[in-house]
């Protein structure tokens, strides 16, 4: 019987809807400014949600032929101006945490259960949401911050969790993923760790398959229960408590 150890989250969508109207919003800015008339919308980023990584997404957009042909110095320079629009975004308070996550990341913290981040997000972007979002004094609670291009390959490859892991010594059977996403869930399962999934408008038809809970949100107790899309431990889920992620593991 595994015992809980760590808690890993992934960001976007995850601790807060960025994607809609955070990230498809900061990306169509960005092309704004560099005089592209592309843009982004809701559809379009929902299925460029499939190629993991904000670079990435622009260059698969340019090799379909929705954008123009660029070096990848200027693909880069556009995803910076992209960052720096999301943050504003950020600060603005326009993109705040999804029903539940503060009230479990402080019943976690309180129970000495260690945090971390597990993301592909940028780290100026994670460290906006964090302060604008969570409050500064989440740096010094989160034991890893894991994101962008720290590792080579970003999810579905498992690589970001095993880094995390290694910083932090702990051991997979005694690790949990928050995921919202198929290649989140996926780059967890590759990484041997079991995982929660709070499905989103963008992911909420995503095959998971095999993932250990399925949930609309975390939710909060003065609120209606969360619907709970896939639960083979037949865990009660009225809102998402440390006690279920305990069980999870406890198999």
């Amino acid at each position: 019987m595994a015992e809980l150890k760590c808690i890993l989250w992934d960001v976007d969508g995850t601790l807060a809807d960025t994607e809609r109207d955070g990230h498809r919003v900061a990306f169509n800015m960005a092309f704004e400014e560099a005089g592209l008339e592309r843009r982004w919308d809701i559809d379009t980023y929902g299925e460029l949600l499939a190629v993991t990584g904000g670079k990435e997404r622009i260059r698969f957009d340019i090799d379909r032929g929705d954008m123009p042909e660029m070096p990848y110095e200027d693909i880069a320079a556009l995803h910076a101006r992209k960052t720096i629009h999301y943050q504003s975004l950020i600060a603005e308070g326009r993109i705040p945490l999804r029903p539940g996550v503060r009230r479990l990341l402080e019943e976690a913290y309180d129970a000495d259960i260690t945090l971390g981040i597990s993301t592909t997000t940028t780290p100026s972007a994670l460290d906006a949401l964090i302060e604008h979002s969570l409050g500064k004094e989440w740096f010094d609670r989160f034991a890893v911050l894991a994101a962008g291009d720290i590792v080579p390959a970003k999810k579905p490859a498992p690589d970001i969790y095993h880094y995390a892991m290694e910083q932090l010594g702990v051991a997979a059977e005694n690790t949990l993923a928050l995921e919202d996403s198929a290649n989140g869930w996926k780059s967890a399962r590759a990484a041997g760790i079991k995982c929660v999934v709070t499905v989103n408008g963008y992911t909420r038809e995503h095959d998971f398959n095999g993932a250990d809970l399925v949930v609309t949100e975390l939710g909060e107790p003065d609120t209606d229960a969360v619907d709970v899309l896939q639960n083979p431990h037949e865990l009660e889920c009225h809102h998402v408590q440390l006690k279920h992620l305990q069980a999870i593991l406890h198999g």
